[in-house]
C-alpha cells in the first residue's frame, strides 16, 4: 500500500520492504537489522540518531530526509536519491553507496571508514577536510567538490571525475588515480606520491627519465 504513513513505525529485523512510501515518518533513534528497502520513499523523513546495521537500501528517494547522527554499519545505499539530504555527524562504517547521488546534500561533519562510494554523484559535495583515506571512489562524479585537506592517502580514484575539484591541501599519496584527467583539476598546495607526479607530468606532455 502506498501513500503517506507519517505514523508507521520501523519494520521488524529482516523484512522486505518494496514500493512503501515512508514519507514524513518520525523514526528517531531507531534500530533497523538486516532490512531490505527496494523502491521506497524516505521524503522529509525524520530519521535522527538511527542505527541500521546490514540493511539494503536500494532504488530508494530520500529527498529532504533528516538523518543527523545516525549510525550506519556494513548497510547499502543503492542508487538511491539523497537530494538536499541533512545528513550532518552521520557514521558510515564499512557501507556501500554505489551508484547514489547527493545533489544539494550537507555531508559535513561525518565519518566513513572502508566505504565504497564509487558511481556517486557527489557533484558541488563539501566533504573538505574529512579523512577519506582507503575509500572507494571509482568513476565518480567529484566534478566541482570541495577536498580541501583532505585525506586520500590509499583511496581508489580510478577513473574519477576532478573536473574543477578543489584540493588544496588534500593529500592523495598511495591513491590510485588511473585513467584520471591530471590537467582537470588545480594541484597547488596538494601532496602527491612519486607515481602520481610522474602520471601529472606525463599528462603535460613532459618525458620523465633518460
Amino acid at each position: 500500500m502506498r501513500g503517506t504513513r507519517p505514523h508507521v513505525g520501523p519494520p521488524e529485523a529482516g523484512a522486505e520492504i518494496e514500493g512503501e512510501d515512508f514519507a514524513r515518518v518520525d523514526w528517531w533513534g531507531a534500530e533497523l537489522d538486516g532490512v531490505t528497502f527496494v523502491r521506497c520513499r524516505f521524503d522529509d523523513a525524520g530519521l535522527e540518531e538511527l542505527v541500521t546495521r546490514r540493511c539494503v537500501f536500494e532504488d530508494c528517494v530520500l529527498t529532504g530526509v533528516r538523518m543527523a547522527g545516525a549510525r550506519h554499519h556494513g548497510s547499502a545505499f543503492l542508487s538511491c536519491r539523497f537530494d538536499r539530504a541533512r545528513l550532518i555527524d552521520v557514521t558510515w562504517d564499512g557501507c556501500k553507496l554505489t551508484g547514489s547521488q547527493f545533489p544539494g546534500a550537507h555531508l559535513r561533519p561525518m565519518t566513513a571508514t572502508e566505504c565504497d562510494w564509487s558511481f556517486t554523484s557527489l557533484r558541488g559535495a563539501d566533504l573538505s577536510g574529512l579523512d577519506l583515506s582507503g575509500q572507494r571512489f571509482r568513476e565518480a562524479d567529484l566534478t566541482d567538490a570541495d577536498l580541501r585537506e583532505c585525506d586520500l592517502t590509499r583511496a581508489a580514484l580510478d577513473r574519477s571525475r576532478l573536473q574543477g575539484t578543489k584540493l588544496r591541501g588534500a593529500d592523495l599519496r598511495g591513491a590510485s588515480t588511473d585513467g584520471v584527467n591530471w590537467r582537470a583539476f588545480e594541484l597547488t598546495g596538494v601532496r602527491l606520491d612519486l607515481a602520481q607526479a610522474v602520471q601529472f607530468t606525463s599528462s603535460h606532455g613532459a618525458h620523465v627519465g633518460d
